[in-house]
């Protein structure tokens, strides 16, 4: 019984040591995983290798905002399912009906897809969510305006990510240009899963979340830039 005791005090100083450098080192494998994708799709000289790694980076910078989300408790376990589908359903509609989003369809970059629309698209709706969300927390507003600041914040990385979409085959529009009813579907649907995420009950206090964003944000302004 000493014996588990200690072991059980050695791991707690251990944890306090060095779990300090955990969220520093999560934030150093996003930035350098975004720069080498940054890097490959511009100056590499072999850009179509790098367009076949999205899905990786995707999957990459989830694991990374969700290992540190705390509490799985069954209320997150549903918002994360609904969001996921939410997302997916809505692009399903707008690829097969163009009255959402506008006319457009994915290219291959993304991966499998079912129904026409990449499966990693529901994860990327439910990171966005989730990591704007957070964002617009920080905020001392009332919780519908904080739906409104984080369905603002999806839009401006929406706008900085079409540009980059097309040009890497993620997804194209009809007649090669952007509609606005793109950003104003988009935040119809972004406001309506925000208001979801702040009345639905669970820990919301992600150290990684503003980080996500804001390195995804830097990684497509950057791109945009040399495009």
């Amino acid at each position: 019984m000493a014996e588990t005791t200690k072991t059980k005090h050695e791991a707690i100083i251990s944890h306090q040591k060095y779990g300090r450098y955990t969220l520093p080192a999560a934030v150093v494998v996003l930035v350098i995983f975004h720069a080498v994708g940054f890097w490959g799709l511009v100056f590499s000289g072999e850009p179509v290798y790098f367009q076949q790694l999205t899905p990786l980076n995707l999957l990459l910078t989830c694991a990374l905002l969700f290992s540190f989300h705390r509490c799985w408790h069954k209320s997150f376990i549903l918002f994360a399912v609904i969001v996921f589908f939410a997302g997916f359903l809505a692009e399903a509609v707008g690829v097969h009906t163009g009255r959402l989003f506008g006319n457009y369809s994915y290219g291959n970059a993304l991966g499998m897809k079912v129904w026409e629309v990449p499966l990693l698209i529901g994860l990327n709706w439910l990171m966005l969510v989730y990591s704007t969300g957070h964002i617009s927390n920080y905020a001392r507003l009332p919780w519908v305006a904080k739906a409104v600041l984080g369905a603002l914040l999806m839009v401006l990385l929406d706008y900085f990510i079409e540009p980059v979409a097309m040009h890497y085959d993620f997804w194209s529009w009809q007649g090669g240009l952007i509609p606005f009813s793109n950003f104003i579907g988009w935040f119809i649907v972004a406001f309506l899963l925000q208001l979801y995420f702040q009345r639905t009950a669970f820990l919301k206090q992600n150290p990684m979340a503003a980080y996500i964003f804001l390195v995804q944000l830097a990684f497509f302004v950057s791109l945009n830039i040399h495009l």
